[in-house]
């Protein structure tokens, strides 16, 4: 197992630490609701520092990044995020990522810890026809992310850039926590607001302390990956190797909104008839009628007691005190308002099929 560089800093937090992703991570502290509901009415703080970071680079980035990913990188200005994915050559999906427009012909993408070698072989493999400079920032860079509708007030004295100007899949290059040049981005997974720092390993120890000494007054707390989990189900995205994988195909999955036919991307043919010919089944967001919790691999069930798919995420959310999850089901069952059932041990337990995000904030 690898390790973050604030780990020893975590574990005298008396976190948790579990295996995650190839590395020793912090899955809770207080515990999952209690950590839950700061993000949500205050302010946390996730060391996310597993996450991958490639650097593409040169006068042939933009044409390599467009082959490799779905959405349009073209549309970027510098300082914009987009969400997108790696499509495979067989309709699935490789991973899901973030990608960033550092300046001309400088872009960074942010990919899941658990793929960062697969995808690191997979973009290099496409690069011999592009010829693009790669470099993988995955073990220089740490991450952590300041989450809460206080976080942006609790931060301010930290940095000299209006931090409030930074809008949703936005970023900007500066000074945070005596730190000149990170990254300063509003792209979070919890739909909480706040913000992103990425930094080098070597800054972000100085960076937690004084995050940690601006924010006390507004309650703030460390926030382990588990009520990450919960928090990013309320809002309906997806996890890779959850919601998403090799074998899902990204219109099935709902990502037809980031996946652009307008260019040529890997596999884009296949995928363009598979929306043409609409998937056979569909990614839906269900709620439990009773008090009940899904959980990945539930089968989901018809009234008749036939299966007609499986749970992917699921959890009790503390926002809404109610069992909520997202699964595939055959599309004739995706209409919202279809009353599904959920196995649960022995139990067929009745769902609605919800429109998300679960949370409305």
């Amino acid at each position: 197992m690898k390790t973050i560089a604030l780990h020893s800093i975590h574990e005298a937090l008396g976190a948790k630490i579990v295996p995650f992703a190839g590395f020793n991570m912090p899955v809770q502290y207080e515990g999952v609701t209690i950590e839950h509901h700061t993000v949500r009415e205050s302010v946390g703080v996730f060391d996310v520092s597993h996450m991958g970071e490639f650097l593409v680079e040169g006068e042939h980035a933009l044409a390599l990044i467009q082959k490799v990913t779905s959405n349009d990188a073209s549309k970027l200005a510098i300082g914009d995020a987009q969400y997108s994915y790696f499509p495979n050559e067989n309709g699935g999906i490789v991973d899901d990522l973030i990608c960033y427009k550092i300046k001309e012909n400088t872009y960074m993408l942010v990919v899941n810890a658990s793929n960062i070698d697969k995808d690191w072989n997979w973009i290099s493999s496409y690069n011999k026809n592009f010829g693009a400079t790669l470099r993988n920032l995955s073990d220089d860079y740490s991450l952590l992310a300041i989450q809460g509708p206080k976080a942006v007030e609790a931060m301010q004295s930290l940095s000299s850039i209006d931090l409030s100007s930074i809008p949703f899949y936005k970023f900007k290059v500066g000074d945070f926590a005596g730190i000149e040049h990170v990254i300063i981005s509003a792209t979070g997974y919890t739909g909480a607001g706040g913000f992103e720092i990425y930094c080098k390993n070597n800054e972000v120890e100085q960076i937690w302390h004084r995050v940690f000494e601006a924010g006390k007054s507004y309650g703030i707390k460390p926030i382990g990956l588990a009520a990450r989990d919960t928090l990013r189900t309320e809002m309906g995205y997806c996890l890779y190797g959850n919601d998403i994988d090799d074998t899902t195909s990204p219109i099935e999955a709902g990502l037809g909104w980031i996946t652009k036919f307008t260019k040529d991307f890997v596999n884009h043919e296949a995928l363009a008839k598979h929306k043409e010919d609409k998937p056979t089944r569909k990614l839906v967001a269900f709620e439990m009628v009773e008090k009940s919790i899904p959980r990945h691999d539930y089968e989901i069930l018809d009234a008749n007691g036939t299966v007609i798919g499986k749970v992917t995420s699921g959890t009790m959310s503390p926002s809404l005190g109610k069992g909520i999850g997202m699964g595939y089901v055959s599309s004739e069952f995706a209409a919202l308002g279809s009353e599904i059932f959920v196995q649960i041990r022995k139990n067929a337990m009745p769902a609605i099929v919800v429109k998300l995000p679960f949370y409305k904030g």
